[in-house]
């Protein structure tokens, strides 16, 4: 995994700007802490951090296809799972590889197939390749969008990067926000595209963006598909347990210490069981992973459920690693080092947005640093919730009926930041519009019943919006800490399977995740198997509470932060005795003071 930065312009020489692509690289350092490269032709820059994992010594960034005279050169992040199946096909096409790198892969690839190359990509990667000959730029980012990718105009062409914070070391690039931005930010619809900085543009999840001497085309790639599904239950089961399995398996190498998270979830313990086996047959019957979870001091004393948690998650986790045979261990955060200023800070910048889940971010953050100890590269349980259907939405009435994304009547207006009314977003009117364009965007089969219609529409909102949240959470806060995540479930063949899986195939036991449930028979404990679904932990302490509320009040005595909010629907908050503040009221709080974090960092020219 890595960080990969440029630009390319027809209208100026890029040789003698190495001072800029050098900061534009520098800033990238955190997903790149083991080396840093930048090539410089005449019409482009390209510049990579890069964070060793496969071919520590031969993966050396940018890459180019001949080193005396380069026509392609490379710049790319994360994983081609498939990489060895491709260089013996581009073998026999008669390309010669210098590495064993999964990066030349992708290099010798362009050079066989050009603009085509990343239908032949399995995996999770965001890169960019700059053509000599054809005097062309290339963006790519993989299909589910585990890895970002940004850009920007310039004069005579973009610039791009992994992380916005890139592009504002470009001179021509400025952190601004106008209005659109802050809709984009504060509505929580998650569009892909358009971001929270006016200008700056994410390449679309299976898309690809062109730049020529003609201008700047973007197509896609990959989208999911509606197809008619013929399997029956014991066939569907069989298949979900080879198409994760097969997931799992391809994502093991590594040429550097390797970890699983295990929060005790059936997502995350499954997915150990399938790599700890997998280690066994290649390494021996000793052969044991390791595995983290987080929890806070006060959870098995205070431990309260809201709205997104039924039970304390440590116990599962220990019962799991126990069951399966790991080394584990648990992160345990205590509310001083939540409330760390620093942290905080360490973590708005990772994101480049104000917009987190507080204390989660910042244990999340935390949780990763300390795997960063002793592994380079951890594998997640995320995305099998909206794989296999397992938040409430798609099995409570109310949010079927609902005509709006169905995670706003989780999160809600409670949580959701005050605005100042004078700014006048109308978030509501763009929440509307933006939910029918949505639901235009999914695909159905012939003769689907209104209950499948329904579910179909669930499935693609969480999917291809709710999804890309939690994919750029665990990616920016990672990748801050030099550690590298993956996540199988995100394959996109289980992903396609599963999405064209009628519903009564995903419920048949009458409960959520049927399907991962029933191919995770032996691979879990029973207690995890049945267990309800439970979201990422968050503190309860009073402590918490109360220094969060100190820092809220902190963040309010800052003019622009009062300009931006509705100061009559924070103080409520503000005077609510620590111990029974409500979750809602509390993220309200956090979203105060990431943005006060946020404007004391970026200091961006608000536009509006």
């Amino acid at each position: 995994m890595c960080g990969i930065t440029g630009w390319a312009s027809f209208h100026s020489d890029a040789r003698p700007q190495a001072p800029v692509i050098e900061v534009m690289t520098a800033t990238l350092t955190p997903r790149g802490p083991d080396a840093a490269g930048v090539w410089l032709g005449e019409r482009a820059a390209i510049g990579h951090r890069r964070l060793a994992v496969i071919d520590l010594e031969g993966g050396v960034q940018p890459m180019t296809d001949r080193p005396e005279d380069p026509s392609i050169v490379l710049s790319y992040s994360g994983e081609v799972y498939n990489h060895h199946e491709l260089r013996t096909e581009l073998r026999a096409r008669g390309h010669a590889f210098r590495t064993r790198s999964d990066t030349e892969v992708v290099l010798r690839a362009y050079a066989e197939w050009g603009e085509a190359v990343a239908e032949h990509l399995e995996g999770m990667f965001a890169f960019a390749v700059w053509d000599e000959g054809a005097q062309r730029l290339l963006l790519v980012r993989d299909r589910l969008g585990v890895k970002p990718l940004f850009w920007a105009t310039v004069d005579g062409g973009l610039a791009f990067a992994s992380e916005p914070k890139a592009l504002f070391a470009h001179p021509e690039i400025r952190p601004r926000v106008d209005a659109d931005g802050l809709r984009e930010a504060y509505s929580l619809l998650f569009n892909t595209g358009p971001t929270v900085w006016s200008g700056v543009r994410e390449v679309e999840p299976g898309g690809v963006l062109v730049l020529d001497r003609g201008g700047i085309r973007e197509r896609r790639y990959w989208r999911l598909e509606a197809t008619d599904h013929t399997d029956d239950q014991d066939t569907a089961i069989e298949r979900i347990r080879t198409l994760v399995g097969t997931a799992a398996r391809s994502q093991l190498e590594a040429d550097v210490p390797l970890c699983s998270l295990l929060s005790g979830g059936i997502d995350s313990t499954v997915l150990t069981a399938l790599l700890a086996g997998e280690l066994r047959l290649r390494e021996g019957p000793e052969a044991r992973i390791r595995s983290y979870a987080v929890d806070y001091s006060d959870q098995a004393e205070q431990f309260t459920g809201d709205v997104l948690r039924t039970g304390h998650d440590t116990p599962y986790a220990i019962e799991a690693g126990a069951f399966i045979g790991t080394d584990h261990s648990t992160v345990v955060l205590d509310p001083r080092a939540l409330l760390d200023p620093e942290h905080r800070k360490a973590v708005v910048v990772a994101r480049d947005s104000p917009i987190g889940v507080g204390d989660m971010d910042t244990s999340l953050y935390l949780l990763f640093g300390e795997i960063r100890r002793h592994s380079t590269v951890a594998l997640s349980g995320e995305a099998a919730d909206e794989v296999f259907g397992g938040y409430p939405w798609f099995h409570n009435p109310k949010a079927l009926a609902a005509e709006t994304f169905p995670w706003l009547l989780v999160t809600g207006d409670e949580a959701a930041m005050p605005l100042n009314p004078e700014l006048d977003l109308r978030v509501g009117e763009f929440r509307d519009d933006t939910y029918r364009t949505a639901l235009a965007a999914v695909p159905h089969t012939d003769g689907e019943s209104a209950a499948e219609h329904r579910q179909r529409e669930m499935q693609h909102l969480s999917l291809t919006r709710w999804l890309r949240q939690l994919l750029h959470r665990k990616d920016r806060l990672s990748m801050a800490q030099g550690l590298e995540v993956r996540v199988p479930y995100c394959d996109h063949r289980l992903v396609e399977y599963a999405f064209s899986t009628p519903w009564a195939l995903k419920s048949f036991d009458g409960r959520e995740k049927s399907l991962l449930r029933a191919m995770g028979a032996g691979l879990a404990p029973d207690s995890v198997l049945h267990r309800p679904k439970n979201h990422y932990p968050a503190t309860h302490h009073p402590d918490y509470n109360r220094g969060l509320q100190g820092l809220a009040r902190d963040a309010l005595a800052t003019e622009q932060v009062r300009a931006l909010t509705d100061e009559t629907r924070i103080k409520p908050c503000l005077d609510t005795p620590p111990d029974r503040l409500e979750w809602g009221h509390r993220l309200r709080l956090e979203r105060v003071v990431d943005l006060a974090l946020w404007l004391d960092h970026y200091r961006p020219e608000l536009a509006f």
